[in-house]
């Protein structure tokens, strides 16, 4: 079935801003400005004030539902009491409430704690790198996609100092996908039981993710990370750093706008494809938009080509068509059948009854 003009921007929208979200990341780390200390002009390595615009984008999924709401409350008379607040639909599942808020808190702490660390590991290694190890929280798919971390190793032809670097940052964007799958592990166990809305759930772990973040950004100033740390006095983060910074290109302010606007248009979008088309859809366009980060990556000179990513790439797209059942016996069956059909058909000298249960070849 052709697919309608709504189920055509909301996939290319999926793709363009999922894309645009790691290559804007990427793009504002290199940016350079001065900051608090007015030295010389530094890259901008503040990966938990780019976590904390990236929670502020889901946040803005919950505001959206919120406005659609408020709008359609105005239409409908009968919406009325706590319950009836989040549409709900009748099944097995129950209610969900705004009491019920709190349980978003466990998986907004791993995913601040998953998404700092990767941005941290982003500040290290290329974008596409970056893109593809985050595959890693299918197991199967992480053992493939390790050829991508490989290359990164083997093909580096830059300092020793920047080959440390790479293969660190690689390494934690492997780390941070253990626990993202912790966060997927609590979400199914004990958020599925729950009717919600699919806008409220990454709008409430976008709100705690924000201010659970914002919060520890005040004792992270503090903590001494030695040469790991970029900022003017080697602490962990430094939040006034990075405003001085924003103040002093104001690409940087850009960067972090794009990235708050790209990650909330990208949940609706994903949310949206889900939805409307299928999961399956969703998950094509995933790895589509690690190949264009890829390929931009390329145009852009971030990094050299390295044929492994490519074979990497491939593996991944089929480890996660294999997991999501894309990819089965039964299809193997099926698409063999046509084959040995066309070929039996071809030669001419044998007819050919395929059937449901097997391919019977009569002389």
């Amino acid at each position: 079935m052709a697919w309608t003009t709504f189920q055509i921007i909301i996939a290319t929208v999926m793709l363009l801003t999922g894309s645009l979200n790691t290559l804007i990341a990427k793009w504002t780390d290199q940016l350079k400005a001065t900051g608090r200390d007015d030295g010389a002009p530094r890259e901008f390595n503040h990966p938990f004030v780019q976590a904390c615009a990236m929670f502020l984008g889901e946040f803005l999924c919950l505001v959206a539902f919120a406005v659609v709401w408020g709008i359609r409350r105005q239409r409908s008379a009968s919406v009325s009491g706590d319950v009836d607040v989040l549409i709900t639909r009748e099944g097995q599942q129950q209610p969900f409430t705004w009491r019920n808020s709190f349980v978003f808190l466990p998986p907004a702490l791993c995913d601040m704690t998953a998404t700092s660390i990767m941005y941290v590991g982003l500040n290290m290694t290329y974008a596409s790198s970056f893109q593809m190890l985050r595959g890693a929280v299918i197991i199967f798919t992480a053992l493939l996609s390790a050829i991508v971390g490989i290359s990164d190793i083997v093909f580096n032809q830059q300092a020793n100092a920047d080959m440390n670097s790479i293969i660190t940052g690689d390494l934690l964007i492997i780390m941070a996908q253990i626990i993202a799958a912790c966060q997927m592990v609590y979400e199914e166990k004990f958020l599925s039981k729950y009717d919600v809305p699919a806008l409220v759930a990454v709008g409430l772990e976008g709100f705690f993710g924000f201010t659970v973040l914002a919060i520890i950004l005040v004792p992270l100033a503090y903590i001494p990370a030695g040469s790991f740390s970029a900022t003017p006095f080697h602490t962990v983060e430094d939040a006034i750093d990075a405003f001085a910074q924003m103040r002093n290109n104001y690409l940087i302010v850009i960067g972090l706008v794009g990235t708050i606007f790209s990650i909330a248009f990208f949940n609706y979008a994903g949310i949206s494809v889900t939805k409307e088309i299928n999961a399956t859809t969703r998950m094509v366009l995933d790895s589509l938009r690690t190949l264009i980060i890829w390929a931009v990556s390329l145009g852009l000179k971030w990094q050299k080509f390295q044929y492994l990513q490519i074979i990497g790439f491939i593996l991944l797209v089929i480890g996660m068509a294999v997991y999501n059942g894309i990819l089965n016996k039964d299809q193997y069956v099926r698409v063999k059948r046509r084959v040995v059909t066309t070929i039996w058909k071809d030669n001419g000298s044998r007819e050919v009854l395929v059937r449901d249960d097997d391919i019977i070849e009569r002389h």
